[in-house]
């Protein structure tokens, strides 16, 4: 039975759940997902089987295999194997992704942890990361199922150029939304695409494939979007990071082109200050930079386009199938929304 309400959205909840609440749809599902990240790991090499241990034990909510999974109940409210299966491979893939980027960032941690390149060194960590990659799509082909290899070849595809795209406009000063929206399609958006498609495909739904893109991308660009935002405004301690790192490594994140944008025609003087940042790296002046991007009034523009970018996502749901997985799913929206109060 499917929800057709006025305007395509999902009533909102009541309050705002917590995540452990929206993971607890699922919780059975969840926990064996959650062991099958580790036992798809078969490698005959201890140092392949040591790094991608170390690097899935660093962990995360687990978010793109949840959403799979409560995709795949949303569809058919029985536990599926090939869903948690399924939901098992996008982990792996994800976590491929922040192996890469850690060595591309040189990151030295990863929410409170040592990376792997800091652990052992980038060539290890970027071979590992291939393994993962590789691996994630040697389990998909037990699936027999070309359409689901085409989402998710497809996907892989556009996560590495979002990456290179990033690569190419870092510490690029004339660096659009347009062109930041291109990065976060990519490096972002896709993975939840695939979460969500794979998740009908199994369940063959594929008339539901639009719906679920949509969903994927516009959740997708509101969560990056709020994490670049957080960048500028969030606990350092709570995000595993310190404040300003995106601008001190020449990330094109949108708070920085907005605020460059405003700068330039009210403050000449602090538009070239963050300009010589952003092109050189270099951010002696840290509190004073954050400060200038808080001041410009980059952040309001920010949470606007991601609350614009989380009532797109809410709408995509209003043609799903109308029960508590499709809640939870509008949940994690408005959870990550919250992260901007």
């Amino acid at each position: 039975m499917t929800s057709t309400s006025l305007n395509n959205t999902v009533p909102a909840s009541q309050s705002t759940p917590s995540y452990a609440d929206i993971q607890s749809i699922v919780a059975n599902d969840f926990d064996i997902m959650d062991k099958q990240v580790f036992g798809s790991l078969n490698s005959k090499v201890q140092l392949v089987m040591s790094v991608s241990q170390h690097v899935i034990n660093a962990g995360g909510k687990r978010m793109r295999p949840l959403i799979t999974l409560l995709c795949a109940r949303m569809f058919d409210d029985n536990p599926s194997e090939k869903a948690m299966h399924l939901a098992a491979i996008t982990e792996m893939l994800h976590t491929a992704t922040l192996v890469h980027d850690d060595v591309i960032d040189e990151s030295g941690q990863r929410r409170g942890k040592p990376t792997a390149n800091a652990t052992w060194d980038n060539a290890t960590a970027v071979l590992v990361g291939d393994y993962l990659i590789a691996r994630a799509f040697n389990l998909l082909v037990g699936f027999q199922s070309l359409p689901l290899l085409q989402v998710f070849s497809d996907g892989t595809c556009d996560i590495a150029e979002g990456e290179v795209l990033q690569l190419q406009h870092q510490h690029n000063p004339a660096a659009t939304e347009d062109d930041y929206l291109r990065i976060i399609d990519g490096k972002t958006s896709r993975l939840f695409m695939m979460a969500t498609q794979g998740a009908a495909i199994l369940q063959g739904q594929e008339q539901h494939l639009q719906a679920l893109a949509d969903f994927g991308q516009h959740f997708g660009n509101a969560f990056q979007i709020i994490d670049d935002v957080l960048d500028y405004s969030g606990d350092s301690d709570v995000m595993g990071k310190n404040l300003g790192d995106d601008l001190a490594e020449g990330k094109p994140t949108l708070p920085t082109i907005k605020a460059l944008e405003l700068l330039k025609d009210s403050d000449n003087e602090g538009y070239e200050q963050l300009r010589i940042a952003v092109q050189t790296g270099k951010t002696p002046n840290a509190e004073q930079l954050i400060e200038l991007v808080r001041s410009s009034g980059a952040l309001d523009y920010c949470k606007q386009r991601a609350l614009e970018e989380t009532r797109l996502a809410q709408q995509a749901l209003g043609t799903l199938p109308d029960n508590r997985y499709r809640q939870g799913l509008y949940q994690l929206t408005e959870l990550a929304s919250a992260r901007l109060v």
